[in-house]
Protein backbone atom coordinates (compact mmCIF):
# COMPACT_ATOMS: atom_id res chain seq x y z
CA UNK A 1 0.00 0.00 0.00
CA UNK A 2 1.48 3.32 -1.11
CA UNK A 3 0.38 5.24 2.00
CA UNK A 4 2.19 2.70 4.19
CA UNK A 5 5.31 2.91 2.04
CA UNK A 6 5.39 6.70 2.12
CA UNK A 7 4.68 7.13 5.83
CA UNK A 8 7.30 4.55 6.83
CA UNK A 9 9.94 6.22 4.64
CA UNK A 10 11.84 9.08 6.27
CA UNK A 11 11.88 12.62 4.89
CA UNK A 12 12.57 15.22 7.57
CA UNK A 13 12.44 18.77 6.18
CA UNK A 14 15.52 19.40 4.08
CA UNK A 15 16.13 15.69 3.53
CA UNK A 16 13.23 14.59 1.32
CA UNK A 17 15.31 12.44 -1.04
CA UNK A 18 13.77 9.06 -0.16
CA UNK A 19 10.23 10.41 -0.48
CA UNK A 20 11.09 12.07 -3.78
CA UNK A 21 12.50 8.80 -5.16
CA UNK A 22 9.32 6.88 -4.27
CA UNK A 23 7.11 9.54 -5.86
CA UNK A 24 9.20 9.78 -9.02
CA UNK A 25 8.96 6.02 -9.44
CA UNK A 26 5.17 6.09 -8.95
CA UNK A 27 4.39 8.89 -11.43
CA UNK A 28 6.52 7.72 -14.35
CA UNK A 29 4.34 7.28 -17.44
CA UNK A 30 1.52 9.53 -16.23
CA UNK A 31 3.05 12.92 -17.04
CA UNK A 32 4.15 14.93 -20.06
CA UNK A 33 7.06 16.33 -18.10
CA UNK A 34 8.62 15.85 -14.67
CA UNK A 35 11.05 18.36 -13.19
CA UNK A 36 13.05 18.25 -9.98
CA UNK A 37 13.98 21.87 -9.31
CA UNK A 38 17.02 23.25 -7.54
CA UNK A 39 15.42 23.19 -4.09
CA UNK A 40 14.13 19.61 -4.50
CA UNK A 41 10.46 20.04 -5.44
CA UNK A 42 8.95 17.55 -7.88
CA UNK A 43 6.82 19.37 -10.48
CA UNK A 44 4.78 16.95 -12.59
CA UNK A 45 3.04 18.42 -15.63
CA UNK A 46 0.12 17.15 -17.73
CA UNK A 47 -0.74 19.10 -20.86
CA UNK A 48 -4.36 20.13 -21.30
CA UNK A 49 -6.30 20.60 -24.52
CA UNK A 50 -4.58 22.52 -27.25
CA UNK A 51 -6.77 25.63 -27.08
CA UNK A 52 -6.83 25.91 -23.29
CA UNK A 53 -4.23 28.13 -21.67
CA UNK A 54 -5.36 27.84 -18.06
CA UNK A 55 -3.04 26.37 -15.40
CA UNK A 56 -4.17 24.56 -12.25
CA UNK A 57 -1.59 23.76 -9.57
CA UNK A 58 -2.08 21.20 -6.80
CA UNK A 59 0.40 21.09 -3.93
CA UNK A 60 1.27 18.53 -1.25
CA UNK A 61 4.47 18.60 0.78
CA UNK A 62 6.88 15.68 1.01
CA UNK A 63 8.63 16.64 4.24
CA UNK A 64 7.83 15.72 7.82
CA UNK A 65 8.76 17.12 11.22
CA UNK A 66 11.73 15.52 12.95
CA UNK A 67 15.00 16.27 14.68
CA UNK A 68 18.63 17.01 13.79
CA UNK A 69 21.90 16.07 15.53
CA UNK A 70 23.56 19.09 17.15
CA UNK A 71 26.12 17.45 19.42
CA UNK A 72 27.61 14.28 20.88
CA UNK A 73 28.53 14.10 24.56
CA UNK A 74 31.74 12.57 25.91
CA UNK A 75 29.65 9.65 27.11
CA UNK A 76 28.30 9.02 23.59
CA UNK A 77 24.79 10.44 23.95
CA UNK A 78 23.29 12.42 21.06
CA UNK A 79 22.03 15.98 21.55
CA UNK A 80 19.47 17.33 19.12
CA UNK A 81 17.07 20.11 18.14
CA UNK A 82 13.60 19.94 16.50
CA UNK A 83 13.08 20.44 12.77
CA UNK A 84 9.59 21.90 12.41
CA UNK A 85 6.92 22.39 15.05
CA UNK A 86 7.09 19.65 17.70
CA UNK A 87 5.69 19.71 21.22
CA UNK A 88 8.66 18.67 23.38
CA UNK A 89 6.34 16.77 25.73
CA UNK A 90 5.76 14.03 23.14
CA UNK A 91 9.45 13.22 22.70
CA UNK A 92 10.39 11.38 25.89
CA UNK A 93 10.98 7.61 25.43
CA UNK A 94 10.28 7.70 21.69
CA UNK A 95 12.16 5.42 19.30
CA UNK A 96 14.04 7.18 16.51
CA UNK A 97 16.39 6.43 13.63
CA UNK A 98 19.37 8.63 12.79
CA UNK A 99 21.02 9.38 9.46
CA UNK A 100 21.14 7.45 6.21
CA UNK A 101 22.13 4.27 8.04
CA UNK A 102 19.00 4.41 10.21
CA UNK A 103 20.92 4.07 13.48
CA UNK A 104 18.40 3.11 16.16
CA UNK A 105 18.06 5.18 19.30
CA UNK A 106 15.72 6.10 22.13
CA UNK A 107 15.08 9.58 23.53
CA UNK A 108 15.82 9.77 27.25
CA UNK A 109 16.11 12.17 30.17
CA UNK A 110 17.63 12.15 33.63
CA UNK A 111 15.91 9.49 35.76
CA UNK A 112 12.94 10.77 37.76
CA UNK A 113 14.48 9.79 41.12
CA UNK A 114 17.46 12.02 40.33
CA UNK A 115 15.36 15.07 39.50
CA UNK A 116 14.79 17.89 41.95
CA UNK A 117 11.15 18.36 43.11
CA UNK A 118 10.87 21.54 41.00
CA UNK A 119 12.07 19.71 37.88
CA UNK A 120 9.29 17.15 38.20
CA UNK A 121 6.62 19.88 38.07
CA UNK A 122 7.64 21.19 34.65
CA UNK A 123 7.68 19.78 31.14
CA UNK A 124 11.16 18.63 30.19
CA UNK A 125 12.92 20.91 27.71
CA UNK A 126 14.62 19.59 24.58
CA UNK A 127 17.98 20.84 25.85
CA UNK A 128 17.69 18.38 28.76
CA UNK A 129 16.97 15.38 26.52
CA UNK A 130 19.37 13.11 24.68
CA UNK A 131 19.28 10.10 22.36
CA UNK A 132 20.82 6.85 23.55
CA UNK A 133 22.26 4.80 20.66
CA UNK A 134 24.08 2.35 22.92
CA UNK A 135 27.49 3.90 22.30
CA UNK A 136 30.39 3.35 24.74
CA UNK A 137 31.68 6.93 24.41
CA UNK A 138 31.95 9.89 22.03
CA UNK A 139 34.44 8.18 19.75
CA UNK A 140 32.19 5.14 19.43
CA UNK A 141 29.12 7.31 18.71
CA UNK A 142 30.98 9.32 16.06
CA UNK A 143 31.57 6.14 14.06
CA UNK A 144 27.80 5.92 13.51
CA UNK A 145 26.40 9.43 13.85
CA UNK A 146 27.56 12.84 12.59
CA UNK A 147 26.61 16.42 13.34
CA UNK A 148 23.78 17.47 11.04
CA UNK A 149 22.34 13.98 10.61
CA UNK A 150 18.56 14.00 10.38
CA UNK A 151 16.54 12.09 12.97
CA UNK A 152 13.14 10.57 12.17
CA UNK A 153 10.55 8.93 14.38
CA UNK A 154 10.57 5.12 14.21
CA UNK A 155 6.87 4.39 13.89
CA UNK A 156 5.28 1.77 11.59
CA UNK A 157 1.99 2.21 9.73
CA UNK A 158 -0.80 0.38 11.58
CA UNK A 159 -4.48 -0.01 10.73
CA UNK A 160 -6.64 -0.43 13.84
CA UNK A 161 -10.08 0.05 15.34
CA UNK A 162 -12.91 1.36 13.17
CA UNK A 163 -11.08 1.91 9.87
CA UNK A 164 -8.39 4.00 11.55
CA UNK A 165 -4.69 4.40 10.77
CA UNK A 166 -1.75 5.21 13.04
CA UNK A 167 1.45 6.44 11.39
CA UNK A 168 4.03 9.17 11.40
CA UNK A 169 4.04 11.80 8.62
CA UNK A 170 0.37 11.53 7.67
CA UNK A 171 0.95 15.27 7.35
CA UNK A 172 1.42 15.28 4.43
CA UNK A 173 1.98 11.90 2.86
CA UNK A 174 -1.82 11.65 2.55
CA UNK A 175 -1.66 14.64 0.20
CA UNK A 176 1.20 13.10 -1.77
CA UNK A 177 -0.75 9.87 -2.37
CA UNK A 178 -3.80 11.83 -3.52
CA UNK A 179 -1.69 13.86 -5.96
CA UNK A 180 -0.19 10.66 -7.37
CA UNK A 181 -3.68 9.28 -8.00
CA UNK A 182 -4.82 12.54 -9.62
CA UNK A 183 -1.97 12.37 -12.11
CA UNK A 184 -3.60 9.25 -13.56
CA UNK A 185 -6.53 11.38 -14.79
CA UNK A 186 -6.66 13.68 -17.85
CA UNK A 187 -7.66 17.34 -17.77
CA UNK A 188 -8.79 20.08 -20.15
CA UNK A 189 -6.47 22.63 -18.56
CA UNK A 190 -2.72 22.36 -17.94
CA UNK A 191 -2.32 20.43 -14.70
CA UNK A 192 0.65 20.73 -12.35
CA UNK A 193 1.10 18.38 -9.39
CA UNK A 194 3.75 19.88 -7.11
CA UNK A 195 5.31 17.73 -4.41
CA UNK A 196 7.05 20.35 -2.30
CA UNK A 197 9.90 20.39 0.19
CA UNK A 198 10.51 22.18 3.50
CA UNK A 199 6.90 23.08 4.27
CA UNK A 200 7.39 22.38 7.96
CA UNK A 201 10.19 24.95 8.25
CA UNK A 202 8.61 27.88 6.42
CA UNK A 203 6.72 26.85 3.25
CA UNK A 204 9.96 27.20 1.32
CA UNK A 205 9.48 24.71 -1.49
CA UNK A 206 5.99 25.87 -2.39
CA UNK A 207 7.22 29.42 -2.82
CA UNK A 208 9.70 28.26 -5.46
CA UNK A 209 7.22 25.90 -7.16
CA UNK A 210 4.47 28.51 -7.43
CA UNK A 211 6.91 31.03 -8.88
CA UNK A 212 7.87 28.44 -11.51
CA UNK A 213 4.33 27.42 -12.43
CA UNK A 214 2.57 30.81 -12.13
CA UNK A 215 -0.83 29.08 -11.86
CA UNK A 216 -4.28 30.58 -12.45
CA UNK A 217 -5.75 28.53 -9.58
CA UNK A 218 -4.12 26.48 -6.82
CA UNK A 219 -5.31 23.85 -4.37
CA UNK A 220 -3.34 22.58 -1.38
CA UNK A 221 -4.01 19.07 -0.04
CA UNK A 222 -2.92 18.57 3.56
CA UNK A 223 -3.16 16.65 6.78
CA UNK A 224 -4.51 18.95 9.49
CA UNK A 225 -5.01 19.07 13.22
CA UNK A 226 -7.94 17.29 14.88
CA UNK A 227 -8.76 17.94 18.54
CA UNK A 228 -11.95 15.92 19.14
CA UNK A 229 -10.48 14.30 22.24
CA UNK A 230 -11.14 14.29 26.01
CA UNK A 231 -10.23 17.57 27.65
CA UNK A 232 -11.22 19.74 24.67
CA UNK A 233 -14.56 21.52 24.43
CA UNK A 234 -16.44 21.01 21.16
CA UNK A 235 -16.06 24.66 20.22
CA UNK A 236 -12.29 24.11 20.33
CA UNK A 237 -12.35 21.29 17.79
CA UNK A 238 -10.55 22.25 14.59
CA UNK A 239 -11.98 19.20 12.84
CA UNK A 240 -13.69 15.92 13.74
CA UNK A 241 -12.48 12.45 12.80
CA UNK A 242 -14.99 10.69 10.56
CA UNK A 243 -16.77 13.84 9.42
CA UNK A 244 -14.90 14.04 6.13
CA UNK A 245 -12.08 16.22 4.81
CA UNK A 246 -11.92 19.79 6.08
CA UNK A 247 -12.09 22.86 3.84
CA UNK A 248 -10.11 25.83 5.17
CA UNK A 249 -11.54 29.32 5.39
CA UNK A 250 -8.47 31.02 6.81
CA UNK A 251 -5.41 30.34 8.94
CA UNK A 252 -2.36 32.25 10.10
CA UNK A 253 -0.76 32.11 6.66
CA UNK A 254 -3.61 32.58 4.18
CA UNK A 255 -7.24 33.41 3.51
CA UNK A 256 -8.80 30.90 1.12
CA UNK A 257 -10.55 32.13 -1.99
CA UNK A 258 -14.22 31.96 -0.99
CA UNK A 259 -15.40 30.82 -4.42
CA UNK A 260 -13.01 27.86 -4.47
CA UNK A 261 -13.64 26.96 -0.84
CA UNK A 262 -17.40 26.87 -1.36
CA UNK A 263 -17.01 24.85 -4.56
CA UNK A 264 -15.06 22.20 -2.62
CA UNK A 265 -17.65 22.10 0.16
CA UNK A 266 -20.63 21.98 -2.22
CA UNK A 267 -19.04 19.22 -4.34
CA UNK A 268 -18.96 17.07 -1.22
CA UNK A 269 -22.50 17.89 -0.17
CA UNK A 270 -24.16 17.31 -3.53
CA UNK A 271 -22.32 14.00 -4.01
CA UNK A 272 -23.16 12.74 -0.50
CA UNK A 273 -19.51 12.75 0.57
CA UNK A 274 -18.87 13.86 4.14
CA UNK A 275 -17.15 17.25 4.28
CA UNK A 276 -16.60 19.86 6.99
CA UNK A 277 -15.11 23.30 7.45
CA UNK A 278 -11.97 23.68 9.53
CA UNK A 279 -13.19 25.63 12.56
CA UNK A 280 -9.99 27.18 13.89
CA UNK A 281 -7.47 29.57 12.34
CA UNK A 282 -4.28 28.13 13.83
CA UNK A 283 -1.38 26.90 11.74
CA UNK A 284 -0.79 27.27 8.03
CA UNK A 285 0.22 25.39 4.91
CA UNK A 286 1.66 25.90 1.44
CA UNK A 287 -1.30 28.11 0.52
CA UNK A 288 0.37 30.83 2.59
CA UNK A 289 3.01 31.46 -0.07
CA UNK A 290 1.22 30.20 -3.18
CA UNK A 291 -1.59 32.75 -2.96
CA UNK A 292 0.94 35.61 -2.85
CA UNK A 293 2.82 34.55 -5.99
CA UNK A 294 3.07 36.92 -8.95
CA UNK A 295 -0.07 39.06 -9.20
CA UNK A 296 -1.81 36.72 -6.73
CA UNK A 297 -3.25 33.23 -7.10
CA UNK A 298 -6.79 32.20 -6.04
CA UNK A 299 -5.98 29.38 -3.63
CA UNK A 300 -7.88 26.97 -1.40
CA UNK A 301 -6.95 24.10 0.91
CA UNK A 302 -8.62 20.83 1.81
CA UNK A 303 -7.22 18.60 4.55
CA UNK A 304 -7.55 15.17 6.12
CA UNK A 305 -8.15 15.45 9.90
CA UNK A 306 -5.30 13.90 11.92
CA UNK A 307 -5.23 13.51 15.69
CA UNK A 308 -1.86 13.92 17.45
CA UNK A 309 -0.37 15.60 14.39
CA UNK A 310 3.41 16.27 14.33
CA UNK A 311 4.04 13.20 16.45
CA UNK A 312 5.06 9.57 15.82
CA UNK A 313 1.44 8.45 16.28
CA UNK A 314 -0.76 10.62 14.09
CA UNK A 315 -4.21 9.05 13.69
CA UNK A 316 -6.71 9.43 10.84
CA UNK A 317 -9.78 7.65 9.53
CA UNK A 318 -9.42 6.07 6.12
CA UNK A 319 -12.94 7.24 5.20
CA UNK A 320 -11.82 10.88 5.52
CA UNK A 321 -8.78 10.20 3.35
CA UNK A 322 -10.83 8.51 0.62
CA UNK A 323 -13.45 11.27 0.87
CA UNK A 324 -10.76 13.89 0.31
CA UNK A 325 -9.60 12.11 -2.83
CA UNK A 326 -13.16 11.86 -4.17
CA UNK A 327 -13.97 15.50 -3.53
CA UNK A 328 -10.78 16.75 -5.19
CA UNK A 329 -11.37 14.55 -8.25
CA UNK A 330 -14.92 15.86 -8.63
CA UNK A 331 -13.80 19.45 -7.96
CA UNK A 332 -11.21 19.23 -10.73
CA UNK A 333 -13.83 17.87 -13.14
CA UNK A 334 -16.18 20.71 -12.20
CA UNK A 335 -13.44 23.23 -12.94
CA UNK A 336 -12.89 21.49 -16.26
CA UNK A 337 -16.47 22.05 -17.36
CA UNK A 338 -16.76 25.59 -16.01
CA UNK A 339 -17.16 28.36 -18.54
CA UNK A 340 -14.28 30.78 -18.95
CA UNK A 341 -16.17 33.48 -17.03
CA UNK A 342 -16.07 31.18 -14.02
CA UNK A 343 -12.30 31.54 -13.91
CA UNK A 344 -12.69 35.31 -13.99
CA UNK A 345 -15.22 35.22 -11.12
CA UNK A 346 -12.83 33.10 -9.08
CA UNK A 347 -10.15 35.74 -9.52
Amino acid sequence: MLLKTLTEANGVSGNEKKIREIILNEIQGYCDDITVDSIGNVIAFKKGKENNNKKVMLSAHMDEVGLIVTGITDSGFIKFEPVGGIDARILISKKVVIGDKNISGAIGIKAVHLQEPEERKNAVKVKNMYIDIGAKNKEDAEKRVSLGDYIAFDSPYVEFGNNMVKAKALDDRVGCVILIELLKENYVYDFYACFTVQEEVGLRGAKVAAYTVQPDIALVIEGTTCSDVPGAEEYQYATKIGEGPAVSIMDRASYSNKELAMMLYEVGKKNNIKVQFKQTTFGGNDAGVIHLTGIGVPTAAISVPCRYIHSPVSVMKLDDYHGCMQIVKLFLKELEHAEIRKWEVIK
